[in-house]
């Protein structure tokens, strides 16, 4: 096969891989700001805090992430729930969402970042595991474990949890929440309690995706910073509240910034991406399949 070829071929593997990725990353926000209208810009520090519970577990336990952030389920829902009472009576029962809010979850985000430097350090820490560093070679292109295990917990997420939505009653109650409280009332479906389960939910999704980002790169406390404008913006670009959007979102910049980093350097990537955002809601503003 020709040279430039080859390199086409496994940097769109590569790409949906990664993209898979970022659907893992994005789907709490797809949940909390998407479907809630929380703008919780501390998510990503979530997402580090699963990274060094799989990182935890696997050091000293021995315990595989995948596994190890499966069991931390429930700890991170519980603790999601908890947010989401103390953003409900600090900030939206007052009417005080939008700048009250915001400082609230910017908070949150630098105190998740100090704790884990006070009790992590600033190095670099990774896991160990035997899908991290194999790759599957299928002939014209190759599939390195490391980013199909996250694309596969990703896919698997956004299934169940659309699913969820979908088929119970709770779901279609987080699905109506942000649109009409008041029918829901009259329901017999509590708002709050909705929201809280909900907000709960795309807490535990972080748990996942803290375990996958570890596994496809080393972490330290700062870097969930980099994630923040990427993962509203996926979020955006598929339009808010819609899961297969989200996806087809992921994939895209995913793709991008591979074809974009092979080609013409990782430099460029994040530009690239976010050009990509700017044209389509100038086209769509609703996002790809946005209502």
């Amino acid at each position: 096969m020709d040279a430039s070829l080859d390199l086409l071929v496994n940097a769109v593997i590569s790409g949906l891989l990664l993209g898979g990725f970022y659907a893992a990353v994005s789907i709490g926000v797809a949940i909390s700001f998407g479907m809630l209208d929380i703008v919780n810009i501390a998510h990503p520090g979530f997402i580090l805090l699963g990274s060094y519970v799989a990182y935890f577990a696997n050091t000293v336990l021995g315990m595989d992430p995948i596994l190890a952030a499966v069991i931390a389920l429930p700890a991170f829902y519980a603790l999601g729930a908890l947010v989401y009472q103390i953003y409900y009576v600090a900030f939206e029962r007052r009417q005080d969402q939008s700048l009250g809010g915001l400082s609230f979850f910017f908070g949150l985000l630098f105190i998740t970042e100090v704790v884990l430097v006070l009790t992590f350090g600033v190095d670099y820490r990774t896991v160990q595991a035997n899908y991290i560093g194999p790759s599957i070679s299928l002939g014209l292109f190759d599939l390195p474990l490391r980013l199909l295990v996250p694309f596969l917990v990703a896919m698997v997420m956004v299934v169940g949890l659309q699913l969820f939505l979908s088929r119970t009653f709770v779901g279609r109650a987080v699905q109506a929440v942000a649109q009409d409280q008041g029918a829901l009332r009259l329901m017999a479906a509590d708002p709050v309690k909705i929201k809280r389960i909900a907000f709960g939910l795309s807490i535990a999704t972080a748990a996942l995706a803290g375990a996958c980002l570890i596994i496809i790169q080393p972490v330290e406390p700062s870097i969930g910073r980099e994630y923040i404008g990427r993962v509203f913006a996926i979020v955006v670009l598929g339009g808010l509240g819609s899961f297969p959007g989200m996806v087809i979102a992921a994939m895209t910049l995913g793709i991008a910034e591979s074809l974009t980093a092979t080609f013409f350097g990782p430099s460029w990537a994040p530009a690239v991406a976010f050009g990509i955002l700017l044209i389509t809601l100038a086209v769509r503003p609703s996002g790809i399949l946005g209502r």
